[in-house]
């Protein structure tokens, strides 16, 4: 493997050819559904926000969905308290709710749910279904979001060394830094990722190409 330097620009463009160059499910054709992983500290929204104007130039209608908006309830989320790095990486996410009502949804009900559950109330958002045109492509962000079987078609890693991890997570957060460990030994992000970009410095990401 070896890493190219590209421009955040560029970067985007490679990810919106790799949208595009996938075929989608056999139930929907065209139908595409994207995750970007990555830590907070690599602001993987930024760039999932960054892919929705392109793919909308190239004619595509996306659908914009965040992984902290399908958080499981706090009751769930928080049984063994506020710090518990295995809750954080096993039990924070509700990928079930997220297969069933936004990326399996769009393929065979062409319709999403956008929301579930407020992060920071806790309540049901009470958001109602939005049909998915066909060729609609889900742009999905999150972290640790690899290994928890998400119907995705393409993924996004945007890795940190774990020395660029720790620089990037606050004194309060420290006790997260056991949930990536365990992310990298057992999700292996940068195995199972399409796209790759090394990240520890925002400002020149480097596309990580597998040599063939």
């Amino acid at each position: 493997m070896r890493a190219e330097p590209v421009t955040f620009e560029a970067l985007i463009e490679h990810v919106v050819a790799v949208t595009a160059a996938t075929s989608g499910n056999a139930a929907s054709p065209g139908t595409a559904r994207v995750l970007v992983d990555g830590h907070p500290a690599t602001r993987p929204w930024a760039l999932a926000d960054a892919l929705v104007a392109p793919l909308r130039a190239a004619g595509r209608p996306v659908a914009r969905v965040r992984t902290r908006d399908f958080w499981r309830p706090a009751s769930l989320r928080l049984e063994h308290g506020r710090r518990d790095p295995d809750a954080l990486l096993d039990r924070w996410v509700d990928a079930g709710a997220l297969n069933r009502e936004v990326l399996t949804a769009v393929v065979t009900r062409g319709r999403y749910l956008p929301t579930l559950r407020d992060p920071v109330t806790d309540r049901s958002t009470r958001a109602a279904y939005v049909a998915a045109a066909p060729g609609t492509v889900v742009v999905l962000d999150g972290s640790l979001t690899l290994g928890l079987g998400l119907d995705v078609d393409v993924s996004v890693h945007l890795a940190l060394s774990r020395a660029a991890e720790t620089r990037g997570t606050a004194l309060d957060d420290a006790w997260q830094l056991a949930a990536y460990d365990r992310y990298r030994r057992e999700a292996a992000p940068e195995r199972r990722a399409d796209v790759v970009v090394r990240y520890d410095d925002a400002r020149h990401p480097a596309l990580v190409r597998r040599d063939r």
